[in-house]
Order: structure tokens, then C-alpha cells, then sequence
């Protein structure tokens, strides 16, 4: 990859960055709803977001909520939402990214991940595919 990818914890100083990212996934928010959502998410104890950042700048971000099983040992988290910028996909940020988050939801007692995502997006579905994830 060349350069260190270094991968954080978000704040809501990020949603500029992140409200950009999400407009490369087609979906249209206001910079103030995101903040308010981040602060939300931010907050709370069910939620957390990471961002990647490479040369000083964030160019990746995951977020992840958590989900108790009541019948069941293990918790299972959910990624709600997945980007790496156009310009540094294919290059490793999305799978360190997504390791970190795997890391994350085993501290907090997940030992499964969940997400969604539209048939359209066929380069995630692939990259899902390469990561283990099942259809």
C-alpha cells in the first residue's frame, strides 16, 4: 500500500468527511443531520464508528451497532454502513478496516457479523465474497 493506514475512533468532527463518503454510496444528507446522527451514534453504548485515514486524511469509514441475542452465547453486530473513498479502493483500506471492526464486535462479545447490501453495489458484494462474508 506505501503509505500507514492508521484507523480510529470518529468523532463528530468527521462528518463532513463521512456525509462525503456517504454521497459516493448514492445517499444524500445534509452535514447537519449527519453530525446529529454521529453525536448520536457517538454516544450511545450499542453503536461505534471507526474511521481509516492515510496521509493525515480520512478516506474510509465503518460503522457498526450491536445487537444482544437473548437465547444465544454470542451477540452479533451489524455494519450499517461501509465506505472507502474511490480513490484508495482495491488497495487494502477496506479490508483493514473491516478487521478492525471484526476485532471491535469479538471485544464486545459478537461472534457475528451481519450486513446489508444492495444487489446494485456488485464490487461490495465481491469484496464481501473475498472477505468470507455469505449471501
Amino acid at each position: 500500500m506505501g503509505t500507514e493506514i492508521t484507523i480510529r475512533q470518529a468523532s463528530v468532527d468527521d462528518a463532513v468527511i463521512i456525509q462525503a463518503l456517504l454521497s459516493q454510496l448514492d445517499y444524500v444528507a445534509e452535514r447537519s443531520l449527519v453530525a446529529e446522527k454521529m453525536q448520536h451514534l457517538l454516544l450511545g453504548e450499542s453503536d461505534e464508528v471507526f474511521v481509516a485515514e492515510k496521509d493525515s486524511r480520512v478516506v474510509a469509514f465503518i460503522a457498526l451497532h450491536y445487537i444482544p441475542q437473548l437465547p444465544l452465547e454470542g451477540d452479533f453486530a451489524r455494519i450499517t454502513y461501509f465506505c472507502v473513498t474511490e480513490t484508495v479502493r482495491s488497495l487494502g483500506v477496506g479490508k483493514l478496516l473491516e478487521e478492525h471492526a471484526q476485532a471491535a464486535a469479538a471485544r464486545r462479545g459478537c461472534d457475528r457479523i451481519e450486513l446489508h447490501c444492495h444487489s446494485r453495489r456488485t464490487e461490495a458484494h465481491r469484496f464481501y465474497q473475498r472477505l468470507g462474508y455469505l449471501e
